[in-house]
Order: structure tokens, then sequence, then C-alpha cells
């Protein structure tokens, strides 16, 4: 617990540690930030004296609302219904999902190379004025791929597109029919065994439960506050929430900034 402040002042019998504070009763909250850092992974200290038994004459300690640190390390997991804005890369030996990052262009992840460990390996998110998803594989011997059965209800299945790669020889490969947006036949236009890779591509709805909501994909306004649409569908990155940097700028849009701040 925290000190009363108080010069030479004892802890209260029973407490496992008292930090000794300044001098004087001054209870204005400092600026963080100073002191020696530390490197290694420590579990964040944790009071040990309630609302109840604290000291009348100690300052009121302050508690982490919001906090900053250099290096985070999660032992286990994170967990919460907020949105995670990350100023930066994301860095796992295995990453499963969507990620974006506020100070690049597009969503990237970052991760140690699998069989050299002096290397490692980073991609960038594909982007699209879609909610895209996709499937992909090979067939042999057969005229028919059949969709992911999650797919009914959550694509819309006009936006259905689907590529053919034909493996070996020429098969003059034709997409047939899609059926009911679950099954895609195709054909060989020369009568050949088919034997392909193939990839097919759909547009995922915005909301599955209600078709009529759209992704605008160019819209007037200062900063993603003011997308017309729902925001509560997306996890937006590409704005920096630090600098509330909102607009693209010139070159000449810059040098002005920068003019002003000089007070020129």
């Amino acid at each position: 617990m925290p000190s009363t402040n108080v010069e030479n002042s004892v802890p209260p019998e029973g407490a496992a540690e008292f930090i000794d504070g300044p001098d004087t009763q001054n209870c204005d909250k400092q600026a963080g930030g100073w002191g020696r850092a530390m490197n290694d992974f420590e579990y964040i200290w944790y009071g040990n004296k309630g609302e109840d038994d604290y000291p009348d004459e100690a300052c009121d300690p302050y508690y982490h609302k919001s906090a900053q640190i250099d290096r985070l390390q999660v032992n286990t997991s994170i967990t919460g219904d907020g949105i995670i804005n990350i100023a930066g890369n994301i860095t796992a030996p295995q990453f499963n999902g969507v990620a974006t990052s506020a100070k690049t262009i597009s969503g990237s992840f970052d991760i140690p190379h699998v069989k050299d460990e002096k290397k490692r390996i980073r991609h960038v998110i594909a982007e699209g004025p879609e909610a895209g998803i996709y499937i992909r594989g090979k067939i042999k011997d057969k005229n028919v791929i059949e969709l992911p059965e999650y797919w009914d209800g959550l694509v819309d299945p006009e936006t259905i597109t689907v590529t053919l790669t034909q493996i070996g020889y020429s098969q003059d490969l034709i997409v047939d029919r899609i059926e009911w947006g679950k099954i895609i036949r195709i054909r060989s236009g020369s009568g050949a065994n088919i034997n392909c890779y193939y990839e097919v591509w759909a547009a995922r709805h915005i909301n599955p439960m209600d078709h009529s909501e759209k992704l605008h994909v160019v819209y007037e306004g200062d900063s993603p506050e003011d997308y017309p649409g729902n925001n509560e569908y997306y996890l937006v990155g590409g704005w920096d929430y630090d600098i509330r940097e909102t607009k693209w700028r010139r070159p000449e849009d810059k040098i002005n900034s920068i003019n002003l701040d000089k007070g020129s």
C-alpha cells in the first residue's frame, strides 16, 4: 500500500508492504514515465488495503483506469467486448483472425520464419470494397465443387466467382452453372478428364440478419465516426486514434502545418 506521505510514518499492523512516499501532503498526480526501466516481465502490483481500512491521513490512491506500458506480456488471454487498436504490428507464433493496425494503411501481421530462426515473415491483409470470403482446393475426375454449408445465408450468392486452373494438360474448363449458391458444376469443353485447382470468392453479407445493410466504400466525413452505416459491424484500421490525423495531406499541407506550429 502507499505511504501516508508523513515522515517516519509507521506501517499499519499486518501490512504486507509499505511503500515510502514523499514527506509532503501533496495529493496531486505526478507525471509518470520516469525512473528505471524494467526489462523483465512482472505481475501488476495489487493493493492490500480496502477503502474502509485505508488511513484517513493518507492521500487517496490512484487506480489504473487507463494505462501505458512499453511492453506487455499476456500469459493466457485477452478478454473484452471493446476494440483493440494496435499502433504497430502484431507479432505471434500463430495468428487466427483479422488484424488491423492504426499506423499502417492496411492490416498486417508479422511472424517468425518456420525454418530459419534469423528471419521473419510479414504479410499485409488483403483489402477490397467488400467483405470478401473464399475457399480453394483441388478436384480430380469429378465436376462438382461443394460450397460450405455455413455459406448459406452468410454470403450473397449473386456475388460468387470461380477461378479454375487446369493441371497437367489442356481441359478447356468451363463453369457450367451454380446451383442455389451451394454447388458449382464445371465441365471440360474438350471432353477431357477434369483435374484442376479452384478458388471461389463471394461477398459476405455485412449483416446476415438484414441483407439490405451495405458497405459504404466512399463517404463524406472527417473520421470513421461519420460512417453512414452501422459502425458496430467493423473494427477500423488506418485511422490513428492517438494523433487524430483524419485526412490525407498533400505535401504542401504538411509544410504549412509545420510552419504554423513554428509560429510563422
